[in-house]
């Protein structure tokens, strides 16, 4: 594995760098602290005066130890000396052949509140933890300790805008660093939880998902159980999320089926099942939404919106659903129903025009809630539908086409006709073929 490449602003031998920084890390510490004297004798600094080298070099593992262990001191540097003294440590790791030892430790640190700095800590901790990030080889794996640690710092600060883009890239990261689904999982849930605690719950759920992915082989496992109960409970609570076919197609969903009955239950009323469906649900379960924090309000708008979603997919005849069905189908009063059908067309679930005069939805798309053989069957009538009309268009065409070839052969004829009138064509012209401007 490649190690950290050098920093080009920090000069001087390992020796003398190490003992430079344990010297202010006893400043910082205070009197009785003495990292200075416990690295002196690990440190063989050649003397330039003797022609021979020293019988022995210096441990570097050791000293690094010894630094990384007082380093928590640095979040008490003043700050205008804070990032120097944490590059010139960082420095000073990348001379070991194992830094991934020594990183993760620092990292830590850097999550901890910088005391001399209260108010500038996350901005400091984050550019520190930026440069690291950045002087580490692409390949290397303790890139993902650090941005671990990012992610953890961004979190805390509801800052998760700050590393927002970046973020495109950490499937492919992971996979670079060739991280295990354990390490991928820890990485995933941070940062759904750090979208969270900034309010983009959307985002949120997608990582959670991609957490909940590396579980695959363990379906039945404790930890799937608890991050499948979550999973579901974010997307039944997104305002946003109507789709649950990424969560019915995993198999750490479909094992609450035998732990969680009663939510396996209800991740079904709303897969492909009516508002009607989940008042049968709430009245058979009359605490279990209150139980489990989930908010009432949400889920009734989300099944009725998905309710007529169902209602204008199945409106494949005629193409239009009439206000009293609706009103029925949603339990809402008369004049509720065309507020409903607006926000159905602004959640993107359907496309249509409101008819006041007809009392009627005419829909012009709608979303298919599941799509299995039913829904191959209808899309596979259509096409025939479509091939017939095509196929009607297509001798249309060829109609018009071979009358126009008619209408032209007769106008090119026309002066032949004349000829017997008194009019004697030129024996060239009259010899000479018969051409047709097709286009």
């Amino acid at each position: 594995m490649p190690g950290i490449p050098k920093l080009s602003l920090v000069e001087g031998s390992f020796e003398e760098l190490a003992s430079e920084l344990a010297t202010y890390l006893d400043t910082l510490k205070g009197e009785g602290s003495t990292v200075a004297s416990d690295i002196a004798p690990l440190l063989i600094t050649p003397d330039p005066e003797q022609a021979e080298a020293p019988s022995k070099d210096t441990d570097k593992d050791a000293v690094l130890k010894k630094l990384v262990t007082a380093s928590s001191a640095l979040n008490g540097a003043p700050e205008r000396e804070l990032q120097a003294a944490y590059n010139l440590l960082i420095h000073l790791i990348s001379q070991s052949e194992d830094p991934e030892n020594y990183l993760p430790p620092v990292c830590r640190n850097l999550t901890s509140p910088i005391t001399s700095s209260p108010q500038n800590s996350t901005g400091i901790a984050l550019g520190i933890l930026g440069t690291l990030f950045n002087t580490l080889q692409p390949d290397d794996e303790t890139r993902y300790h650090v941005l671990l640690s990012i992610v953890e710092l961004v979190k805390r600060s509801a800052s998760y805008e700050t590393i927002r883009p970046q973020l495109n890239s950490i499937d492919s990261w992971l996979n670079e660093w060739e991280m295990e689904p354990k390490e991928a999982r820890k990485l995933y849930i941070a940062i759904s939880e750090s979208a969270a605690a900034a309010r983009y719950p959307e985002e949120s759920y997608i990582y959670l998902l991609k957490a909940l992915r590396t579980l695959e082989k363990e379906a039945s496992t404790s930890e799937a159980r608890e991050l499948s109960l979550k999973a579901l409970g974010s997307a039944l609570q997104s305002e946003k999320h109507f789709d649950f076919q990424d969560l019915t197609s995993l198999d750490t969903i479909q094992s609450l089926r035998k732990s969680d009955e009663t939510w396996s239950e209800l991740l079904d009323v709303f897969v492909d099942q009516s508002f009607e469906d989940l008042a049968d649900f709430k009245e058979g379960n009359d605490t279990f939404i209150t139980d489990n924090s989930l908010n009432e309000d949400i889920l009734d708008r989300k099944m009725r919106l998905l309710t007529l979603t169902t209602l204008a997919a199945q409106a494949s005849e005629n193409r239009t659903i009439s206000y009293a069905q609706i009103s029925k189908a949603l339990r809402v009063p008369d004049d509720e129903t065309e507020m409903w059908v607006i926000d159905c067309i602004r959640s993107g679930l359907v496309e249509g025009k409101l008819s006041q005069q007809k009392q009627e939805f005419l829909i012009h798309r709608a979303t298919h809630r599941t799509f299995g053989e039913k829904q191959w069957r209808e899309v596979a009538s259509r096409l025939d539908i479509w091939r017939a009309s095509l196929t009607n268009v297509l001798h249309v065409i060829r109609q018009q086409k071979e009358e126009f070839v008619k209408e032209k052969e007769a106008e090119l004829a026309g002066p032949e006709v004349r000829g017997g009138q008194g009019y004697r064509p030129d024996r060239r012209q009259r010899n000479q073929p018969l051409t047709l401007d097709m286009e």
